[in-house]
């Protein structure tokens, strides 16, 4: 058998075989910072990729993969000092390249799936044109044959009704579709390595299992990839070899399947253990302690919801909702949805990208009014309130979305951002604003000196702990949470969910979860609603939906998910 190996003898081997198409060997990537010291963010790293086979990087934000995977391409960024023992592509060096040589080869020959699609498309024409300029910056068919190309590409990586999305600009789209399209644009031209970061972070289970299928085609078409991914359930179904990197440099590696049954290194068990599924329900999934102050030090605490059915926070009635699109057809995106939510309870909703769910959650938030149906707080009127009335209430219901940065004001500091909070919520009382920012970011577990940062300098786990801060400054009794962990790396997310569920026993705060992430609905939710093209098709709670669904639609979900043993990774990680 083959052992995993770990720091110190992470580099394989140099082979010889004729298959190899590209050599990484003794990988060194700095920066020179504007205080003139030199920054080194990847330590000899070292790997072979053959043709027909698929490596993956794994480790959490900052460790080095995402730096490593662009070098590999020539975009380690401004900068930044490249060196290697030896570095070739298919027998070519890569190191001294000029840009028009690097023109001819990324597209062409390595293709990149960026990690970020709510940004990395342009907002400003159709999808289709973005995807097509791969062809024209290489002179490959016509205009008409190009155009056939993007609508084969689009179904392709399972984008529905592709003549419509391909017209719509990114904006328009939802991030599952915006992925797609970058996905699309990256393979167009058949490269023969694919390196894709982060592919299917913004995914739901079955459009993630479509594009593995495509990733998989590619491989067994004689492509090769470079995974970067921290969802481990997805590196066991492509990868041949998992190199696990931290501060840099890898520090563990080997053939994935032997590499995740028999971890060695400390922080590979940590990755492993910081993963949430059914598992890990009622389990602290990070090593970092609680915030030393305590939400429940800042706000009078609420008890979670009495078992004698006591009348719900929120409660969604018979909503409906439908928008003209680009070929001015009428579509219902939400169609007759009802659900109640509980002081202290979290609900999950899962469902496909375009099922309704960030609609439905705008409708709850009364940011998007229902052509029919209503909601109500606490037994009165939410979205057919006044504008007086809504005005108090919407102190009792905030939000924290996916992408925080977008949400923020890029003028404002962070101690601006939970000021105007802080002042939304006690209007009447403005004498304490600077200490409570202060306490809001140590009950996140935030350093005081935070509060004078710009957001655009915070890491991702550190904006999404001043957007909970925000969320939770006017003391609500109900939180909204959009995809509110899907862009961060496993560790982060483990220490956001930690937080949140300590939040949550402390204040009896309600949660509505949505997530495409079936783990972190497992792992989090009292009650799951499954939605499907605009409507409820299952509800109950997490147990019952997750292990004896009644629905097709929610048993076919369940089943593109991809399978990895948590139960045996968790209880070998743990007692290793």
């Amino acid at each position: 058998m083959t052992e995993t190996t770990t720091a110190g003898d992470a580099r394989p081997a140099t082979s010889t075989d004729g298959d190899v198409i590209l050599r990484v060997d003794g990988l060194d990537v700095s920066f020179d910072t504007v205080e003139g010291e030199r920054r080194h963010v990847v330590k000899d790293v070292g790997f072979e990729l053959r043709r027909g086979r698929c490596i993956a990087l794994v480790g959490e934000s900052g460790s080095g993969k995402s730096v490593t995977a662009r070098s590999l391409l020539g975009l380690a960024g401004e900068n930044s000092v490249v060196t290697a023992r030896e570095l070739t592509l298919d027998g070519e060096t890569l190191l001294g390249r000029g840009d028009s040589w690097w023109r001819r080869v990324r597209g062409k020959r390595v293709g990149f799936i960026l990690q970020d699609a709510l940004v990395s498309l342009d907002p400003l024409r159709p999808v289709g044109r973005e995807i097509a300029e791969a062809f024209r910056l290489h002179a490959v068919g016509t205009k008409a044959s190009r155009e056939q190309s993007v609508i084969d590409l689009l179904e392709k990586v399972g984008v529905p009704e592709p003549e419509v999305r391909a017209r719509q600009r990114s904006g328009e789209l939802s991030g599952g579709l915006r992925q797609r399209a970058l996905i699309a644009s990256a393979i167009a031209l058949d490269p023969e390595i694919v390196i894709a970061d982060e592919p299917t972070t913004a995914l739901d289970v079955t459009v993630q299992s479509q594009v593995l299928d495509v990733l998989e085609a590619l491989i067994a078409q004689g492509s090769s990839v470079i995974l970067i991914s921290h969802d481990l359930a997805v590196v066991a179904r492509l990868a041949d070899e998992i190199l696990v990197m931290n501060g840099g440099a890898i520090v563990e590696s080997g053939p994935s399947d032997e590499l995740l049954a028999n971890p060695q290194h400390p922080y590979t068990r940590q990755l492993i253990n910081a993963v949430p599924s059914e598992h890990t329900k009622g389990t602290r999934l990070s090593t970092t302690t609680p915030p030393t102050r305590t939400a429940a030090a800042l706000f009078p605490p609420r008890t979670r919801v009495d078992a004698d059915g006591s009348e719900p926070l929120l409660d969604v009635r018979g909503v409906s909702k439908s928008y003209r699109g680009p070929d001015r057809v009428v579509r219902r995106v939400v169609d007759d949805v009802s659900f109640q939510l509980s002081r202290g309870e979290t609900l999950g909703i899962v469902g496909e990208s375009g099922s309704g769910k960030s609609t439905v959650a705008r409708i709850a938030l009364s940011l998007v009014t229902p052509d029919s149906g209503d909601v109500l707080f606490r037994g009165g009127a939410w979205t057919a309130a006044g504008r007086a009335d809504q005005r108090a209430i919407r102190r009792r219901i905030s939000v924290v979305y996916q992408d925080p940065l977008s949400s923020f004001d890029p003028r404002w500091r962070v101690s601006r951002i939970l000021a105007d909070a802080i002042r939304l919520g006690d209007p009447a009382n403005a004498r304490r604003v600077d200490e409570r920012v202060v306490e809001l970011l140590e009950m996140v577990g935030l350093d005081a000196s935070v509060q004078t940062a710009w957001p655009l300098r915070l890491s991702g786990g550190q904006r999404q702990r001043v957007a909970i801060a925000r969320a939770l400054a006017t003391n609500p009794e109900v939180v909204v949470l959009d995809e509110a962990v899907s862009a961060l790396d496993v560790s982060i997310q483990a220490q956001i969910l930690d937080l949140l569920s300590d939040l949550q026993a402390q204040l009896g705060v309600a949660y509505l979860f949505i997530s495409h992430d079936l783990g972190v609905i497992h792992h989090m939710s009292d009650r799951v609603l499954v939605m499907q093209n605009g409507r409820s098709v299952e509800q109950g709670t997490a147990d019952e939906v997750f292990n004896h669904p009644q629905e097709p639609y929610t048993r076919a979900l369940l089943d593109s998910l991809p399978r990895l043993e948590y139960a045996r990774l968790h209880e070998v990680a743990r007692t290793a």
